[in-house]
C-alpha cells in the first residue's frame, strides 16, 4: 500500500490570507462604486484573481475595457501584497505545519495547489517553502478551480495516481476541483459548501496522520 501524497491550498488552509484578499478587493472595487459584501467576498474563495474580477463585474454590472481590466488586476494584487508585509511563520493557521512536519518525517509527499499567483512569496514570508516537494500555483495553469488542472498537475509532478491524494481545500471551488479526479478531499472550515467533501473539519487539531490510510 503506498503512502499518500498530501496536497494543500493555501489561503485558509496553511494561512490567514483571506481578511488581506477581501480587504485588497472592497478597496478595488470602491474605486468603482461597488460595495463588496462579506457574503459576496465568499464566493472569491479558491479561485483565480481574474475569475474573482468577472465575477465582481457581473454582479455590480460595470463593463470596463480589456486595459482597464488588467489595470485593476495589478492594483487589487499591489493592493494586496502591501498588506502581507508583516506577514511571517506566526500567521500559519494552528497544527498545520506540526501535521506537514510529521508527514514528511513518515515520507509522505507534501504539495501545493493553489490558484493564487503569490503563493512561493507567501510560503516564503512563512518561511515553510522547504517543506513541499512540489508546489503548484496560479502561474502554473490554465484553468483555475473548480477545474481540476492543478490537482492533476500536482499529482503528476509527485509521481502520485489522483485516487492516492488527499487534498486539503477550504473552498468549494476546491473541494469540486479536487472530487472530480476522485483525490480524497478534507473541507477545512465550518462553511456548509465543503458538505460535498469526503469529510470536514473545523481545523487541524481534529485530524491525525494515522486518519488516512490510501
Amino acid at each position: 500500500m503506498s503512502l499518500p501524497t498530501f496536497i494543500f491550498d493555501l489561503d485558509g488552509v496553511i494561512a490567514s490570507t483571506e481578511k488581506f484578499h477581501y480587504s485588497a478587493w472592497r478597496e478595488t472595487c470602491l474605486s468603482f462604486g461597488y460595495d463588496l459584501t462579506a457574503e459576496k467576498n465568499d464566493y472569491l474563495k479558491g479561485i483565480s484573481r481574474t475569475a474573482s474580477l468577472k465575477l465582481i463585474l457581473g454582479w455590480s454590472n460595470t463593463e470596463i475595457s480589456n486595459e482597464k481590466f488588467e489595470e485593476v488586476l495589478r492594483d487589487k494584487n499591489e493592493l494586496y501584497l502591501n498588506l502581507l508585509i508583516n506577514l511571517n511563520s506566526d500567521d500559519i493557521i494552528l497544527g498545520v505545519d506540526t501535521f506537514i512536519i510529521t508527514a514528511k518525517e513518515k515520507n509522505h509527499k507534501i504539495a501545493l495547489c493553489s490558484s493564487s499567483k503569490n503563493a512561493k512569496f507567501i510560503l516564503e514570508k512563512l518561511d515553510i517553502i522547504k517543506l513541499f516537494d512540489v508546489i503548484v500555483d496560479g502561474n502554473d495553469v490554465e484553468k483555475s478551480k473548480p477545474n481540476p488542472e492543478g490537482f492533476s498537475l500536482a499529482a503528476k509532478l509527485s509521481n502520485t495516481n489522483s485516487e492516492n491524494c488527499v487534498v486539503f481545500e477550504d473552498s468549494e471551488a476546491g473541494v469540486s476541483a479536487a472530487n472530480q479526479i476522485d483525490m480524497y478531499t478534507v473541507g477545512i472550515g465550518t462553511s456548509e459548501k465543503l458538505n460535498i467533501a469526503n469529510r470536514v473539519c473545523e481545523n487541524f487539531k481534529e485530524i491525525r496522520l494515522k486518519d488516512f490510510k490510501i
